[in-house]
């Protein structure tokens, strides 16, 4: 029998979870977590009006509840009495699959001003992540910039702009529904330094925005037209040639006189955030243009785009988990087919999966085969791992250090409390927001 704990219930921790049970019939297997809710990302990262996207969780629930996997939330891991050292004890192995759980910053004067946040602040906040809280994101503003041409700057531009038909039936968190509802933000500019045939979101999220009511999305041409490719799109990929058609119809289209106001900017390079009254009042922007070998290359022309909310999306960012070895160029840990690397050297019953091994890169399907090779790894050191002082049940030890980890039970306690706020409220399922809701919510679980 062999022993394993995951670090980290989302997407790559549950692949991985799967992927050892169903290859191996003597491996059982501890989904650890700090959060008392499992699924990551996809709880706490996938717009809330992405029904089918968030649809993911009844394929990682079937994970959670095999036989041989158990779900263990409320457990932080490298801090406290759960150093990683210790959890080696208690595993004959150990998968590290905690994702990247920062921003990149854009490195600009003004960045750090009242009312610039990262995209992953304000998604967390919708989201009723735990740890966040209620900054007053949308409160006084009435135009907002987001920077960065991904589709979690869809997201979050989409979110801005959808009024409370479209919010109420999900299950975003009543605070932030109020606060969304009510919000003065009439205008959202999403601006890239690249152009269209370059940007990162999907045709499909692309296209959500044109179907927002009462929205009006524009392009200008001129900007457009900028892209050397724009002319003539058929040497590009089919998804970056649909983009650029959607953006062409936008641009054709005449003013519509909406009560909301989306724009699509391409070619300005942000370079300082502009403060009013000690908070964000504008964005300085340098025009840019193609420089020939794919990126792009400042003119020395600036605009002043006026906004008192600006969220940066830039990119997400692994961070260091004390007691592991951390590569801080790349922002993740050393690996090899995921075995962890100690000095070059792989170190025996240490793995990692998802972006904390590959980086933030590939949708949520990508981390299948991400999860494949390292379980193929793991499976294949398993002779050298087993060792007879690894305990027959580590959650006994667990408890011994102070922990009280939260099972599956305690899990779907926190759903029925969702499903009984909801009811409450007159909506569907609304998710508990704060640390103090969630914990309670877990203890009226059955012993």
């Amino acid at each position: 029998m062999l022993r394993v704990a995951v670090v980290g219930s989302g997407p790559s921790g549950c692949y991985t979870a799967q992927g050892l049970v169903q290859q191996d019939s003597d491996v059982f297997v501890d989904v650890l977590d700090r959060l008392p809710c499992p699924y990551g990302l996809v709880r706490y990262g996938v717009a809330p009006d992405h029904e089918k996207i968030k649809s993911l969780q009844g394929n990682l629930r079937s994970v959670l509840e095999h036989e041989r996997v158990r779900f263990l939330g409320g457990v932080q891991v490298g801090t406290g009495p759960l150093t990683v050292g210790r959890l080696r004890e208690l595993y004959h192995a150990v998968v590290y699959c905690v994702g990247a759980a920062t921003d990149r910053h854009l490195g600009i004067p003004g960045e750090d001003l009242p009312g610039s946040w990262s995209a992953t602040e304000f998604v967390s906040w919708y989201s009723a992540h735990p740890d966040s809280a209620d900054d007053g994101f949308v409160r006084g503003a009435r135009s907002a910039v987001v920077i960065g041409l991904g589709n979690v700057a869809v997201d979050v531009t989409r979110m801005l702009s959808r009024g409370a038909a479209e919010l109420s039936p999900t299950d975003m968190p009543q605070e932030a529904l109020t606060a969304l509802t009510h919000s003065g933000v009439t205008e959202v500019q999403m601006v890239g330094r690249r152009g269209p045939s370059q940007a990162r979101f999907t045709t499909k999220e692309l296209r959500e925005l044109g179907s927002l009511p009462d929205t009006e999305v524009s392009v200008d041409p001129a900007e457009l037209a900028l892209d050397p490719a724009y002319e003539d799109p058929s040497g590009l990929p089919a998804a970056q040639r649909r983009n650029v058609d959607v953006l062409r119809g936008w641009a054709e289209r005449p003013p519509e006189g909406a009560a909301h106001r989306i724009r699509l900017r391409f070619f300005l390079r942000p370079v300082e955030l502009l403060a009013d009254c000690g908070r964000v009042g504008g964005v300085r922007f340098e025009r840019t243009v193609p420089d020939g070998s794919g990126g792009v290359t400042g003119t020395g022309e600036f605009e002043d785009v006026a906004a008192q909310l600006v969220l940066r999306s830039v990119g997400y960012r692994g961070v260091p988990l004390e007691g592991l070895p951390f590569d801080a160029a790349r922002g993740t840990v050393p690996n090899a087919a995921g075995r962890v690397l100690r000095d070059g050297v792989a170190s025996p019953g240490e793995y990692v999966a998802g972006w904390i091994k590959r980086g933030p890169t590939g949708v949520i399907g990508t981390n299948r085969p991400c999860a494949k090779e390292t379980v193929t790894s793991l499976l294949e050191d398993a002779p050298a791992l087993v060792r007879a002082d690894v305990p027959e049940d580590p959650v006994a030890a667990l408890r011994a250090a102070g922990l009280e980890p939260v099972e599956w039970a305690g899990w779907q306690a926190i759903e029925r409390a969702e499903a009984e706020l909801g009811a409450r409220l007159g909506r569907g399922v609304v998710k508990l927001a704060d640390w103090e809701s969630l914990l309670a919510a877990a203890r009226t679980a059955a012993p």
